[in-house]
């Protein structure tokens, strides 16, 4: 009897929400539908994208603009990471995690944000550089998409230019093939670009090497310790481990690591 009467309250809360969630959307909708007899009809936003014709061939070059303009909005990110000094500091930041042992701290976005900031840090120079001899004069202008292009890459191939070992530069000039130029300018930007790349890879393993020294040293005293007292069965890692942390703390590990990775960049 108990049961019954429970079930039955159960149903009648269930029609009074029901009923109240069914009053409410008849309100909404009688609110919309008498709007318009009141004068005050609802403004509702449309959009259309199509295909039309025109006679005025700017409007086209304006659209293929906009279209290369997404287009490289939606490469950025590689584009960031080919020609810039993103690739030596993302690098260096994994191997020195790697060396701490602290698995997932920092987290990757950590180390990606702060690879990003260092990045805008590092190439504001050239970016400006860009802004006023390329980009300033395009919007203004006063020069060509094309001149544009090519001005604004030659400070991006400047700095490029003074990172990239001439070994790397002359591998790839020999794999296509090219005669040795006599002045940079002669040098494709499609043969530097992979230079360059290789040549932040060699150099961000030369720091991850000398990253790992200290920290491997620790490591090995630590497991000679405990192998020397018989405790084979606990984990080095779980004793070395605050060792390497304070040794990184009381040494200000990321303002060293920070500040010689920005020097090594000559800024």
């Amino acid at each position: 009897m108990e049961k019954e009467v429970i079930m039955s309250g159960r149903r009648h809360s269930r029609r009074t929400v029901l009923g109240m969630g069914g009053g409410f959307l008849f309100l909404v909708a009688a609110v919309i539908l008498l709007l318009p007899a009141r004068g005050l009809a609802l403004q509702l936003p449309t959009m259309r994208i199509g295909l039309g014709e025109t006679n005025n061939p700017q409007q086209v070059s304006t659209l293929i603009e906009i279209l290369l303009i997404f287009t490289i909005l939606s490469v950025a990110p590689a584009i960031l990471l080919m020609m810039t000094c993103f690739t030596r500091l993302i690098v260096a930041f994994s191997f020195l995690k790697k060396a701490l042992g602290t698995q997932t701290t920092p987290p990757n976005q950590v180390l990606v944000g702060l690879s990003l900031f260092l990045t805008l840090f590092i190439m504001t120079p050239v970016f400006s550089q860009m802004n006023s001899q390329a980009v300033q004069p395009y919007l203004n202008k006063k020069i060509t998409a094309e001149q544009a292009f090519t001005t604004g890459l030659k400070p991006l191939r400047a700095f490029m230019f003074k990172q990239t070992r001439q070994k790397d530069l002359a591998l790839f000039m020999s794999i296509a093939k090219l005669k040795k130029p006599e002045n940079k300018a002669e040098v494709p930007t499609s043969v530097l670009v992979p230079a360059f790349m290789i040549s932040e890879l060699k150099t961000a393993f030369e720091i991850g090497f000398v990253l790992f020294l200290p920290f491997l040293v620790i490591d090995m005293v630590v497991s000679s310790v405990l192998l020397s007292m018989g405790m084979m069965m606990l984990p080095p890692v779980m004793i070395s481990l605050p060792f390497k942390l304070l040794l990184f703390v009381l040494v200000d590990g990321w303002h060293l690591m920070v500040g010689s990775l920005i020097k090594s960049f000559g800024v």
